[in-house]
């Protein structure tokens, strides 16, 4: 079956619409499942296929339907295959590069990309974005051996590759990966006026009070449209340290206020949540005041990185936002947030 084949059955069978924008696309992507199909050659380190076709850089807009068209082509792909968050990707690369050089290894990017390419003839990102210096600087090194044992790249990400790592520390070290990208991935813009991910939320509060069963139930079914089910653990390396997001599935995070506030996180953990999630479900908000005070400056710090990142936020909540804190140390500057959250609850915010 033929890229397109799939994507025309979808359609018959209603769970897809015709979309002109992501039809745009589908050339590209059966030119890389054509490709794939082809039987590979062993090298005497790598796999690989005689003439390696191009990879794809799909960006646009969030719910535009990249992850779902990246989807289709990983599921028609019979080669050796893998597809990860590309946060998830960064942290097993982390762990693999610690594992060698504890085997004395000098340079641990090496078996890492040598490890890759014996395994897999496809690699599928989602959500590639670069925020950490330390990813910044392996990435380059590591892509290029992926290029040349023949693996072939399709990322999908919100932003074009110059604009990956944007204001970065040292970002004049990083500007060769995107050179890279440019020249083994064609750069496709998903340009699609619709936001499907706006469409499960169409209607539907985000902001849910009092906290209860019939708030989580809602919470619940909110969750099964955006995520359909498989939702996974998300790990986010933040300057060494590892964060948790214990829900996680293109793009759509899901936690509680205890995960997230009750823990000594802080702003550069709040941003890299940011840069990986485009909607966060947090639940569990409890009124705040200075029995709590510690908890409530965090979550005010979370909330400035949400709403700076333009990220859709739906939560349940003991009080509506300006009910929240209403007593305690705290109080007059808690009003920005307040604010802010009833703005994140607009029907067009996070697009």
């Amino acid at each position: 079956m033929t890229v397109q084949d799939a994507y025309r059955d979808r359609i018959a069978k209603g769970e897809l619409h015709h979309d002109p924008a992501q039809e745009g696309v589908l050339d590209e992507l059966e030119r890389i499942r054509a490709a794939l199909a082809e039987p590979a050659k062993r090298g005497r380190l790598f796999r690989k296929t005689p003439e390696p076709p191009k990879g794809l850089y799909m960006w646009g807009g969030v719910g535009r339907g990249k992850s779902m068209l990246m989807d289709l082509l990983f599921g028609l792909v019979e080669a050796p295959k893998r597809r990860a968050h590309f946060h998830a990707f960064m942290q097993w690369v982390h762990e693999e590069m610690t594992a060698a050089r504890k085997r004395g290894v000098d340079d641990a990017i090496a078996p890492v990309a040598e490890k890759l390419a014996e395994e897999v003839r496809f690699l599928a990102f989602d959500e590639m974005q670069i925020s950490d210096i330390t990813d910044a600087m392996i990435v380059g090194r590591l892509f290029t051996a992926l290029f040349a044992a023949g693996v072939v790249v399709v990322t999908t990400s919100n932003r074009p590759p110059h604009d990956l790592y944007k204001d970065g520390l040292n970002r004049q070290l990083f500007l060769p990966f995107i050179v890279l990208l440019q020249d083994r991935l064609v750069i496709h813009e998903l340009a699609s006026k619709t936001d499907y991910r706006q469409g499960v939320l169409e209607g539907t509060p985000t902001y849910f009070t009092p906290n209860n069963a019939s708030a989580r139930a809602q919470i619940d079914t909110l969750w099964q449209g955006l995520t359909d089910g498989q939702a996974e653990p998300l790990t986010l390396r933040v300057k060494g340290r590892d964060v948790v997001i214990r829900g996680f599935h293109n793009g759509v995070a899901r936690a509680s206020f205890h995960d997230l506030c009750g823990q000594p996180l802080g702003a550069g953990d709040y941003l890299t949540l940011a840069a990986a999630a485009r909607v966060l479900v947090l639940e569990d908000i409890p009124r705040l005041s200075r029995a709590n005070f510690n908890e409530a400056k965090r979550f005010v710090t979370l909330i400035d990185a949400l709403y700076e990142a333009h990220v859709r936020l739906i939560c349940t909540a003991a009080a509506s936002p300006e009910m929240l804190y209403v007593e305690g140390e705290g109080v007059f500057e808690f009003e920005r947030t307040a604010s802010r959250l009833r703005e994140m609850q607009g029907a067009d915010w996070g697009r």
